[in-house]
């Protein structure tokens, strides 16, 4: 094998939001970073691209909204770090089909004294006129969360990583980690030597950690953004200044994925609702599309018709995207049970970017071996089998 390259302090795999955050938050911890990326930057191949994502605190889960109180503040830094706004406060209306349900998500949020309201469906349609619920719907409203601008996020992690001295590496494919003190990462250009490595490469996690002894539970999934015509004279009402990001949990009751949705900002006149869930993928071939994507857009077109009669029940527009799932829709963030120089943040089940400040922190404090302040026990790998040729 060639000889490494260069040697650093920590070698991050994947430029995707988690990695980028990682790679930002460990170059301040004073570590040397070498932030790898296998597509030339800014790409469309992962799950951190596109316009928007939802942000907020409201979490049925207290240990989420303990990621949050500390990322919010986080994501105002890199703002002010990166001199990008990317961050737009719309609110956040989180629907529930029961009291049960709407309890939790105000429990854990009164856990932290995180403002929020629980809005009956009367309230409900008086301030948000353009949305159709039923009698017994009770929502969560959270009013700090909001719309995050997705690519401009991104960019600013690694705009503010490479101003402080960070290297990143675009267009360069990780081949092969061979564990070690210190582990070596080969690539398609070179090889590199690290005291420790995170692998942040989402779908293609799996990948890499098979190869070094460990399986996973990593389900790569392709997901479909839709965005929907409103129809003429219903624009002001569905407009990101009028109406909040949207997340409808309702449909879990009878065993169905939820959908969410962010008001018209990405596209002149679109209202943008989805599926929180999709067919399962090969991630290097995303965008071969399939009658397994049936059921996704039928699921939308549903919520649309029941929920939002201002729009065209037809989407106008239809995006491709992966999440990498795990069985409880929790991360995985740990590190390797064999090799304790190698670290795994993957699995964040589509609802990992507005965390990111948060995951990138945690991270740093794994690497360094610094108090941790988070709740670990809920991202352990332990969780689950994974047993493999350890």
């Amino acid at each position: 094998m060639t000889s490494p390259k260069a040697i650093y302090d920590v070698i991050v795999i994947g430029a995707g939001i988690e990695g980028s955050s990682c790679a930002y938050n460990l170059l301040k911890s004073g570590k040397k970073v070498l932030l790898l990326e296998q597509f030339p930057l800014p790409h469309t191949r992962g799950s951190s691209h596109g316009q928007s994502r939802i942000t907020r605190f409201a979490y049925t889960n207290d240990f989420y909204v303990r990621m949050m109180v500390d990322a919010f503040p986080m994501w105002d830094t890199l703002e002010k770090e990166s001199g990008v706004d990317f961050f737009l406060n719309c609110g956040v209306l989180d629907l529930r089909g029961t009291k049960s349900s709407a309890n939790k998500v105000t429990s854990a949020l009164s856990a932290y004294d995180i403002p929020h309201e629980l809005l009956n469906a009367q309230e409900m349609r008086k301030r948000f006129p353009v949305m159709t619920v039923a009698d017994t719907d009770l929502a969560v409203y959270d009013p700090s969360g909001g719309i995050l601008r997705a690519d401009w996020a991104l960019a600013a992690f690694q705009k503010v990583f490479k101003q402080l001295g960070g290297i990143l590496h675009d267009n360069e494919a990780v081949l092969t980690v061979k564990p070690g003190s210190p582990a070596k990462v080969v690539t398609s250009r070179s090889v590199y030597a690290a005291s420790n490595v995170v692998i942040t490469a989402g779908p293609w996690t799996g990948r890499f950690t098979s190869a070094l002894g460990l399986r996973l539970p990593l389900e790569p999934v392709r997901v479909l953004p839709m965005y929907w015509t409103v129809k003429p004279g219903q624009e002001e009402g569905h407009h990101w200044s009028n109406f909040p990001c949207f997340i409808d949990t309702r449909g879990e009751q009878v065993g169905a994925f939820h959908c969410y949705g962010l008001p018209c900002l990405e596209y002149p006149g679109l209202f943008k609702v989805a599926n929180h869930n999709g067919a399962p993928t090969d991630p290097d071939h995303r965008d071969r599309l399939s009658d397994d994507d049936s059921w996704i857009e039928e699921h939308v077109v549903n919520t649309v018709k029941s929920t939002f009669p201002g729009l065209e029940p037809k989407p106008a527009i239809k995006e491709v995207c992966m999440y990498a799932n795990t069985p409880d829709s929790h991360p995985i963030i740990d590190r390797h049970p064999k090799y304790q120089n190698i670290f795994i943040a993957a699995g964040f089940s589509g609802h990992g970017f507005k965390l990111a400040p948060a995951v990138g922190k945690m991270v740093t404090e794994l690497v360094t071996g610094s108090d941790l302040t988070y709740n670990m026990e809920p991202f352990r790998i332990g969780r689950f089998d994974t047993s493999s040729k350890l």
